[in-house]
């Protein structure tokens, strides 16, 4: 079983302020023993040819991966060329499936954000390949729960990523996939439901630690986003 994120954002983020490089992202997820990691910046998918040795020297098999605002709503794109910085609505996204074999999945879907998939998750329920439980939660307050429900109502594998925007926030959420280490044997195997979820709840310290840099961070912005891209202050991939 490997140990694998999937939504997790860095410093070259075109739209987010993240404090830390694609390499500390890497060596981070080497020290807590991750055999794969998708970088899924908002909007641009990084090129990974310039950290795939890096990463293969600590053990870690990189994925592509965008997170992509699709008529105003954020979905993880996963293992697909470069043509999903050209998906802008539903029915493209339609299209890259029906010529590119990756994985789509439902990033926070019931989290309060206008970025979330919500009532969209419904409408296009057949383009999602897995919903996400996201590290965002606590023993009181988790709107993964409908995402759950939803995911077992359609027969759809749910994943654990921590959707990550601080280094401390790795390693409370993950995904353990059943498969070869590699990019595409990983999205096969979850698209077969051969994942399973291992997490735990923040306790409201570290939700406060957390959302406090992040709003200070935010504040602190000092370049402007591109047109039509939404701040994603939160680690819920939305802002407020």
């Amino acid at each position: 079983m490997l140990k694998v994120e999937l939504h997790a954002h860095t410093a070259d983020d075109p739209v987010d302020r993240i404090t830390y490089s694609t390499g500390d992202l890497i060596d981070r997820a080497a020290d807590l023993g991750y055999h794969a990691l998708a970088i899924t910046l908002h909007e641009r998918q990084l090129d990974l040819q310039r950290f795939a040795a890096y990463a293969a020297e600590r053990g870690i098999v990189l994925i592509p991966g965008v997170e992509r605002t699709i008529e105003g709503r954020h979905v993880l794109l996963l293992n697909f060329s470069r043509a999903t910085e050209h998906v802008n609505t539903f029915r493209d996204l339609a299209r890259l499936t029906s010529r590119e074999r990756g994985l789509v999945v439902a990033p926070h879907p019931f989290f309060p954000a206008r970025s979330c998939l919500r009532g969209d998750l419904d409408r296009h329920a057949d383009l999602f390949d897995a919903v996400e439980r996201n590290a965002m939660y606590t023993r009181s307050v988790d709107f993964n729960v409908r995402a759950e429900a939803w995911a077992a109502r359609h027969g759809k594998p749910v994943v654990g990523n921590g959707d990550v925007h601080r280094l401390a926030q790795l390693g409370t959420t993950w995904s353990l996939v059943d498969a070869p280490a590699d990019a595409h044997a990983i999205c096969e195997a979850v698209r077969a439901g051969r994942v399973r979820v291992e997490s735990r709840p923040l306790s409201w310290i570290e939700v406060a630690r957390v959302l406090g840099v992040m709003i200070l961070d935010c504040r602190g912005r000092t370049d402007e986003p591109e047109p039509g891209t939404e701040v994603a202050c939160f680690p819920h991939g939305g802002s407020q």
